[in-house]
Parts: structure tokens; sequence; C-alpha cells
């Protein structure tokens, strides 16, 4: 009866740290809201059918699926493989390009705004940098 017990609790344990990895990753949305993909807490970014497009490393770096880098986010900057400013948002969601021209605003209740305040999207529980990343500098195409 106690081994019983206890491949319960190991089991019941596994189970719940699986549920628990799959109830953080994040999906993104498009305006009607079908899914266009998923961004998991450690920064892999997977489609719609749940293919790798590429990830998001610990130091910043943006790597597309083949692993080279195509970007890199720092401060809520975002840079080319050249080091050139392509991007950054703002404290208040606001994303702009290079030029400081907004691209769009990403919402704190998830919404992706396009310039003109169109809905192109929705994320919610990533930070900004990769929604940023994902929905205005098409690195993962």
């Amino acid at each position: 009866m106690k081994t019983f017990k206890k491949i319960s609790i190991i089991l019941l344990f596994v189970a719940a740290l699986m549920t628990g990895v799959q109830v953080q990753a994040q999906t993104l949305r498009d305006a009607e809201y079908h899914s266009m993909g998923r961004i998991s807490p450690n920064g892999t970014v997977r489609d719609a059918n749940y293919q790798s497009m590429g990830f998001f490393d610990k130091n910043g770096n943006v790597l597309d699926k083949a692993n080279r880098v195509v970007g890199k986010v720092k401060n809520l900057q975002i840079y080319n493989t050249e080091g050139e400013r392509i991007g950054y948002i703002n404290t208040d969601g606001t994303v702009c390009n290079g030029e400081s021209l907004v691209l769009g605003k990403i919402e704190k209740n998830g919404k992706v705004l396009d310039s003109e305040k169109n809905v192109i999207g929705y994320a919610q529980g990533i930070s900004f940098e990769w929604i940023a990343c994902y929905f205005f500098f098409d690195f993962f195409k």
C-alpha cells in the first residue's frame, strides 16, 4: 500500500508539473481570434501546427528555426544582426520602428493594435519585446 501511495504521489506531481508548463505557454491570436502560434515561457515560438519557428534566448537574441541570430532584444530596444536599432517599445506598450514611427501598440489587456488602432492580434502573459518581434518585425517568417 505504501508503494502504491508513493507512485500515486509521484504521478500526481508529474501530471501537475506537465500541466503547469502547458498552462504557462501563451497563444498568439490574429484579429479574428484564430490561433497563430504560441510562445512558451522559455522563449520557444511555435506556429499554429506546433512546429518550431524560432526562439528568444536568455541573452536577448532572436533566433530563427535554423538557430541563426536574426535580431536582438535589449532594454526594450530591438536590433538587427548588424547592431542597428530597428525598433523599440515604450513603457506604455507603443511599438516604434528605428525612425520613431509608431507601428502599433500592445495594450495591457493583450490586444495588439496597428498604427491606425486596428486590432491585428491578441497575446497575454508574454513580454512586450517578444510580442513586438512576432507581430511587427517578422523575425520568424
